[in-house]
C-alpha cells in the first residue's frame, strides 16, 4: 500500500531538492524511499523508474528557469534583454545546480509530452534574438551560441574552473558585452553582414 501523502509532484520536488544538494547523479529511488520512510516498491506506483524521475526533474527545472527568464526579460529589448536573460539563466543554474544539470539531459519527444516550458524557452530566446534583426537560420545559430556560451561558463563556474583572482561576475559581464557586440554585427548565413 502506498503511504498517504506521497504524490508524483511531492516526489519530483523532493528529488529536485536532492539533486540540488547532492548532485543529479546521486538521486535514486532508494534514496527517495528512505527520505519518505517507505520501501522502494512504494514509490513505483508514482514513478516507473529512475529515468522518469530525472526527466521530471528536468521538466520542473525547465519550467522554473523559463519562468525566471520570462519575468526578467519582460519589457526589455536588445542588450537589456540579453543581460536580463543571461543573468536569470546563470542565477537559476547556480542556485539549483542539480535541476540545471537535469535540464541539460537529452529528452525524447515522448518524455517531453505536452510540456509547454520547453517551447516557451525557445520562444523567449528567439524573441530576444529577433530584436537584433536575426531570422532563420541565424536565429538557430545564435541561440546555439548563447546556450553553449552560458552552459560552458556556468559549468566551469560550478566546478571551480575559474581560479584567476579576477571576480567571475566581472568576467561574466564582459562576456555579455562581447555577445551583444557579436549579435549586433552578426554575419548572415550567406557570409555577408546584416
Amino acid at each position: 500500500m502506498v503511504r498517504a501523502g506521497i504524490t508524483p509532484a511531492k516526489l519530483t520536488a523532493a528529488a529536485a531538492a536532492m539533486a540540488d544538494e547532492n548532485g543529479l547523479e546521486k538521486v535514486s529511488v532508494s534514496a527517495l524511499a528512505r527520505q519518505f520512510g517507505v520501501k522502494d516498491a512504494s514509490l513505483y506506483s508514482h514513478v516507473r523508474n529512475l529515468r522518469e524521475l530525472r526527466v521530471r526533474i528536468a521538466l520542473l527545472g525547465a519550467e522554473e528557469m523559463t519562468d525566471r527568464i520570462a519575468t526578467a526579460v519582460a519589457g526589455r529589448a536588445g542588450k537589456d534583454a540579453l543581460v536580463a536573460f543571461a543573468d536569470a539563466y546563470r542565477d537559476y543554474a547556480l542556485a539549483h545546480p542539480g535541476r540545471y544539470a537535469a535540464t541539460q539531459m537529452q529528452l525524447a519527444p515522448e518524455e517531453i509530452g505536452d510540456s509547454p516550458s520547453l517551447l516557451r524557452s525557445v520562444e523567449l530566446t528567439y524573441g530576444m534574438l529577433r530584436a537584433y534583426g536575426l531570422a532563420e537560420p541565424d536565429l538557430t545559430d545564435a541561440g546555439r551560441l548563447l546556450r553553449s556560451t552560458f552552459h560552458g561558463y556556468i559549468h566551469l563556474e560550478l566546478s571551480g574552473g575559474f581560479a584567476h583572482s579576477r571576480p567571475v561576475r566581472e568576467s561574466w559581464s564582459r562576456s555579455l558585452d562581447a555577445l551583444h557586440l557579436l549579435l549586433t554585427t552578426w554575419p548572415t548565413h550567406e557570409g555577408g553582414n546584416k
